[in-house]
């Protein structure tokens, strides 16, 4: 009798082996292009994976110039199925390119017009926006007499000569929300007029969006031009931060989502994209981010000021989008002489 107990145990481990091998298998995986932060890929997957074990998602992780770039270049021959979290700029650009796969996901009426692509066959939905902030070190300002800015302007007085540093808009998609949004605050000719202004104050141009406020926050450097979310997770972190948000307002993106034309695996990207549009993703986007795009989810981000949308400028984001070539050639042309070695 024992060895029949022995023998019938085995048989039952060796098909919850077979059972769960097999799930494995039958796995769909996706290959999914992305600039969000890289510390947030796998509680996104996570949450995903709770409702759709059988997909799997393969994360291609860079900031969005780089991911923009790699995109653009695997045009004739896509390796991406989806993009999740990506500059709704750079997807407007991809969109104007025929890169991608016109989908309206379930839930699409569910989000507010502005995180909608609203053409009468979408390739886009809205994520969350991030904005941006300056993180202003006290501690390093205290150390070189430097007083607290509270606008974009103040950031070009001489007292801050060397002290600041921000993204190079052709590597980040922070960076290129801070050159586009100034070139609408003031006006195109006023607007590199004030980044001639600004050029004479930074110490170097980094190729991420959240390197800036990680320095800061690290004491490297008193001012560092960055972007909310990571400015309040610095300062949650312990950071001696102080979080400005410039007077003139606050430049912008969406983060937004779409799928890749051509995919082959267009069944699994479907279910992926419904997913990112749900309250459950909402409700995660939430975690880190003031304002999403499913109205009546969002609640209060610590560090974050309550009146946040309101700060937000009126972003033209077709213009952005149609104007980028041009925007970041005319910026590589002036300033790029201080970015840091990639």
């Amino acid at each position: 009798m024992k060895l029949k107990a022995v023998v019938k145990r085995l048989a039952m481990l060796a098909g919850a082996a077979i059972c769960s091998f097999s799930a494995y298998a039958s796995q769909t995986e996706l290959t999914v292009y992305t600039a969000i932060e890289a510390e947030d890929l796998k509680k996104y997957a996570a949450r995903f994976n709770e409702e759709h074990p059988d997909i799997k998602i393969n994360w291609v992780r860079d900031s969005t110039g780089i991911i923009t770039a790699k995109l653009l270049a695997e045009k004739e021959n896509p390796q991406a199925d989806v993009v999740w979290g990506l500059a709704a700029t750079s997807l407007m650009l991809l969109d104007g390119e025929g890169m991608l796969q016109s989908y309206k996901p379930n839930g699409y009426e569910n989000l507010s017009k502005k995180f909608r692509d609203n053409n009468a066959d979408p390739v886009w939905t809205g994520m969350d926006a991030w904005m941006a902030a300056v993180c202003f070190n006290t501690v390093e300002a205290e150390k070189y007499g430097l007083p607290k800015p509270t606008s974009w302007e103040d950031l070009t007085k001489p007292v801050y000569k060397d002290h600041i540093i921000m993204p190079n808009p052709n590597s980040s998609g922070t960076g290129f929300l801070d050159v586009s949004s100034w070139l609408q605050l003031f006006g195109e000719e006023k607007g590199w007029e004030y980044m001639e202004g600004l050029h004479q104050n930074i110490s170097r141009y980094t190729h991420s969006g959240s390197k800036p406020c990680k320095l800061a926050a690290a004491g490297e450097t008193p001012i560092g031009i960055s972007f909310a979310f990571r400015a309040a997770k610095s300062k949650k972190a312990g950071a001696p931060l102080d979080i400005i948000f410039p007077s003139e307002g606050l430049g912008w993106d969406m983060e937004a989502t779409a799928i890749v034309k051509g995919t082959k695996k267009l069944a699994a990207a479907q279910t992926l994209v419904n997913w990112t549009v749900s309250r459950k993703a909402n409700e995660t986007y939430n975690e880190g981010y003031a304002v999403v795009a499913m109205p009546g989810v969002a609640k209060p981000v610590e560090y974050f000021p309550e009146n946040a949308e309101g700060l937000m400028i009126d972003n033209n984001f077709a213009w952005a989008a149609s104007n980028r070539e041009n925007i970041l050639a005319e910026w590589q042309k002036r300033f790029d002489g201080k970015s840091e070695a990639k």
